[in-house]
């Protein structure tokens, strides 16, 4: 496959259109340059007020690895799209299918602007997409993996399904809430206050 020449930058809405990720697992927030075909370089600007790192770790920050790889996924995701010439949409879920030589080689830290390169790793095979992925802090490797992904439909049946369960759950929220707060009216108006 012939690469393109590169295109220019995506800011956070033309990503939001790439990605159908939402904070907080949004993990792109601009991307430098890209070819269809053939490479990503994209940029994740991390914050102390990222909700991961109340809990990891509190005395001495440190953004968990599996969220660095996430990061890498997510820029491999807008080139698959962007050599695709689609977006996502309601009937397709973007996976992760391997991880295979993963390395921690600096940790990320708030303040840090990690550098998100990724490459094709040859051609797209039976609907498996493989990149060479590396995350730099300051011109440093901080991780690199070769990762696999792949895009699959979601089944009209399966998609429904889910809709119908968000839908029922959400009405049992609802349904307890209303029936604590009756629940609080009657013991109150029992106890005379």
């Amino acid at each position: 496959m012939n690469a393109a020449p590169p295109l220019t930058g995506m800011d956070i809405h033309a990503i939001l259109e790439h990605l159908p990720h939402r904070y907080p697992m949004l993990l792109v927030d601009r991307v430098i340059d890209v070819v269809p075909g053939g490479s990503i370089h994209a940029l994740k600007n991390v914050s102390v007020n990222e909700p991961f790192f109340t809990g990891h770790f509190p005395h001495f920050p440190v953004m968990p690895g599996v969220l660095i790889l996430e990061a890498l996924a997510q820029a491999a995701a807008i080139l698959s799209f962007k050599t695709l010439g689609n977006k996502p949409d309601a009937n397709s879920v973007y996976y992760f299918v391997g991880i295979d030589g993963a390395r921690f080689k600096r940790p990320v830290q708030p303040g840090d602007q990690m550098h998100l390169h990724v490459t094709m790793d040859g051609p797209v095979r039976r609907g498996l997409w493989k990149f060479k992925a590396t995350a730099k802090v300051d011109g440093v490797v901080a991780t690199e993996a070769a990762l696999m992904c792949t895009v699959r439909n979601i089944e009209k049946d399966a998609a429904d399904k889910v809709a119908a369960d968000k839908g029922a759950a959400e009405r049992a929220a609802v349904g307890v809430a209303a029936g604590a707060t009756a629940g609080a009216a009657n013991t109150a108006a029992r106890s005379g206050a």
